[in-house]
Protein backbone atom coordinates (compact mmCIF):
# COMPACT_ATOMS: atom_id res chain seq x y z
CA UNK A 1 0.00 0.00 0.00
CA UNK A 2 1.04 3.49 -0.79
CA UNK A 3 0.65 6.85 1.08
CA UNK A 4 -2.59 7.84 -1.32
CA UNK A 5 -4.25 4.79 -1.05
CA UNK A 6 -4.07 4.99 2.35
CA UNK A 7 -5.12 8.36 2.47
CA UNK A 8 -8.23 7.39 0.40
CA UNK A 9 -8.48 4.00 2.69
CA UNK A 10 -8.45 5.86 5.88
CA UNK A 11 -10.33 9.18 4.84
CA UNK A 12 -13.50 7.09 3.34
CA UNK A 13 -13.28 4.88 7.13
CA UNK A 14 -12.92 7.30 9.28
CA UNK A 15 -15.22 10.06 7.83
CA UNK A 16 -18.22 8.00 8.69
CA UNK A 17 -17.20 7.23 12.56
CA UNK A 18 -16.83 11.49 12.78
CA UNK A 19 -12.47 12.13 12.24
CA UNK A 20 -11.62 14.14 9.69
CA UNK A 21 -8.34 14.69 8.44
CA UNK A 22 -7.09 18.52 8.69
CA UNK A 23 -6.79 20.44 5.88
CA UNK A 24 -2.91 20.47 5.80
CA UNK A 25 -2.95 17.75 3.06
CA UNK A 26 0.88 18.09 3.12
CA UNK A 27 1.27 17.07 6.81
CA UNK A 28 -1.25 14.74 6.83
CA UNK A 29 0.51 12.68 3.98
CA UNK A 30 3.77 13.17 6.18
CA UNK A 31 2.11 11.35 8.98
CA UNK A 32 1.01 8.59 7.11
CA UNK A 33 4.00 7.97 5.58
CA UNK A 34 5.65 7.90 9.09
CA UNK A 35 2.43 5.41 9.77
CA UNK A 36 3.81 3.55 6.78
CA UNK A 37 7.54 3.68 7.86
CA UNK A 38 6.45 2.01 11.10
CA UNK A 39 4.52 -0.45 9.72
CA UNK A 40 7.94 -1.66 7.77
CA UNK A 41 9.85 -1.35 10.63
CA UNK A 42 7.54 -2.65 13.31
CA UNK A 43 5.13 -4.95 11.44
CA UNK A 44 2.28 -2.40 12.60
CA UNK A 45 1.58 0.99 12.38
CA UNK A 46 2.02 2.66 15.49
CA UNK A 47 1.73 6.22 15.96
CA UNK A 48 4.17 8.26 14.01
CA UNK A 49 4.29 10.86 16.76
CA UNK A 50 5.25 8.61 19.97
CA UNK A 51 8.83 6.06 20.34
CA UNK A 52 7.87 2.62 19.67
CA UNK A 53 9.39 0.10 21.58
CA UNK A 54 9.50 -2.77 18.22
CA UNK A 55 7.17 -5.09 20.87
CA UNK A 56 3.85 -5.21 20.12
CA UNK A 57 2.23 -5.62 22.77
CA UNK A 58 3.79 -2.98 24.47
CA UNK A 59 2.63 -0.74 21.80
CA UNK A 60 -0.61 -1.92 21.19
CA UNK A 61 -2.08 1.56 22.72
CA UNK A 62 -0.29 3.21 20.05
CA UNK A 63 -1.32 1.46 16.91
CA UNK A 64 -3.28 3.71 14.63
CA UNK A 65 -5.95 4.39 15.62
CA UNK A 66 -4.59 4.59 18.83
CA UNK A 67 -6.81 4.01 22.22
CA UNK A 68 -6.13 7.56 22.95
CA UNK A 69 -7.75 9.14 19.73
CA UNK A 70 -11.41 9.37 20.86
CA UNK A 71 -10.70 11.14 24.07
CA UNK A 72 -8.38 13.37 22.64
CA UNK A 73 -10.74 14.25 19.65
CA UNK A 74 -13.58 14.50 22.27
CA UNK A 75 -12.01 16.86 24.73
CA UNK A 76 -9.52 18.69 22.17
CA UNK A 77 -10.76 18.54 18.96
CA UNK A 78 -7.85 16.51 17.77
CA UNK A 79 -5.66 13.72 18.58
CA UNK A 80 -2.30 13.91 19.84
CA UNK A 81 -0.65 14.21 16.50
CA UNK A 82 -3.24 16.15 14.53
CA UNK A 83 -3.87 13.12 12.22
CA UNK A 84 -7.82 13.01 12.75
CA UNK A 85 -10.19 15.79 14.24
CA UNK A 86 -13.44 16.72 14.79
CA UNK A 87 -15.48 18.73 12.42
CA UNK A 88 -15.53 21.35 14.81
CA UNK A 89 -11.41 21.73 15.09
CA UNK A 90 -11.38 21.00 11.57
CA UNK A 91 -13.59 24.82 10.96
CA UNK A 92 -12.76 26.63 13.80
CA UNK A 93 -9.00 28.10 14.34
CA UNK A 94 -9.78 29.45 17.84
CA UNK A 95 -9.83 25.89 19.15
CA UNK A 96 -7.02 24.95 18.52
CA UNK A 97 -4.29 23.66 20.82
CA UNK A 98 -1.98 21.37 22.31
CA UNK A 99 -3.26 17.78 23.05
CA UNK A 100 -1.35 16.21 26.33
CA UNK A 101 -0.15 13.41 26.20
CA UNK A 102 -2.13 10.51 28.17
CA UNK A 103 0.09 7.27 27.09
CA UNK A 104 1.36 6.58 30.72
CA UNK A 105 4.77 7.35 31.45
CA UNK A 106 5.95 3.75 31.71
CA UNK A 107 5.07 2.35 29.01
CA UNK A 108 7.31 5.24 27.20
CA UNK A 109 10.71 4.39 25.74
CA UNK A 110 13.78 6.64 25.86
Amino acid sequence: MDVEELYRSLRNSQGEKGYLFPDDREKTIELLSGLLANKKRYGYMSCPCRLASGNYENDRDIICPCQYRQADVEEYGSCFCNLYVSLEWKNDATIRGYVPERRPFEKMIF
